[in-house]
C-alpha cells in the first residue's frame, strides 16, 4: 500500500546520469501558475522563448558585469597601492654614504628609517585589507553556492526526506 502511494506523490528523474525523486507536479498546479496561451501557436511559443531567452541572457549579463567591476575596482586599488609604495621608496633613500658616528647627522638617517617604517607598515595594512575582502568575497560565493543547492526542490522538509529515502 505504502508503494502505491508513493508511485502516486513521487517521481524518478534521470538528469544526464543523475537520478533523483522528486514530487510529482500537478497538472492544475502548472496550468494554474502559466498564463493562458493559445494552444500551439508556434509564433507565440517563440515570441516567449525569444523573451525568456532575453531576460535570461540580460540577468546573466548584469551578474558578470557586476563581478567585473568589484574585480576592476580591487585592481585599481593594488595599483594605486603599487605606484605609492614606489613614490615612497624613492622618496626614503638610505644615505649610507655619509653615515658619520656625529649624533646630529644620525638624526635625519633615523627619521628616515622611521618613515620607511611606517610607510611599509601603511602597505602591509592596504595588504591586509585586501585580503580580507577577497577573502569575504568567497566566504559569500561559497555560501550563495550552497543555499542555491539548499533550496533545490528535491529535499522539501527534512521528515519528508527521510521517509522518502526510507519507503521502498
Amino acid at each position: 500500500m505504502a508503494g502505491t502511494v508513493w508511485e502516486e506523490e513521487w517521481e524518478l528523474c534521470n538528469d544526464d546520469g543523475f537520478v533523483y525523486k522528486r514530487k510529482k507536479r500537478r497538472q492544475d498546479s502548472i496550468a494554474a501558475a502559466a498564463p493562458p496561451v493559445p494552444a500551439s501557436d508556434p509564433v507565440v511559443e517563440k515570441r516567449q522563448r525569444r523573451e525568456r531567452k532575453k531576460r535570461t541572457l540580460m540577468k546573466l549579463r548584469d551578474q558578470y558585469q557586476k563581478e567585473i567591476d568589484h574585480w576592476e575596482r580591487l585592481s585599481n586599488m593594488l595599483q594605486e597601492m603599487e605606484k605609492s609604495t614606489h613614490q615612497q621608496q624613492t622618496f626614503v633613500e638610505f644615505p649610507l654614504q655619509s653615515l658619520q658616528t656625529s649624533g646630529s647627522v644620525c638624526q635625519p638617517l633615523i627619521d628616515d628609517l622611521l618613515l620607511q617604517a611606517e610607510a611599509q607598515e601603511a602597505i602591509i595594512q592596504n595588504l591586509a585589507n585586501l585580503c580580507d575582502v577577497a577573502e569575504v568575497m568567497c566566504k559569500a560565493s561559497d555560501e550563495g553556492l550552497k543555499q542555491s543547492f539548499f533550496e533545490l526542490p528535491i529535499w522539501g522538509t527534512p521528515c519528508g526526506l527521510m521517509a522518502s529515502l526510507s519507503d521502498e
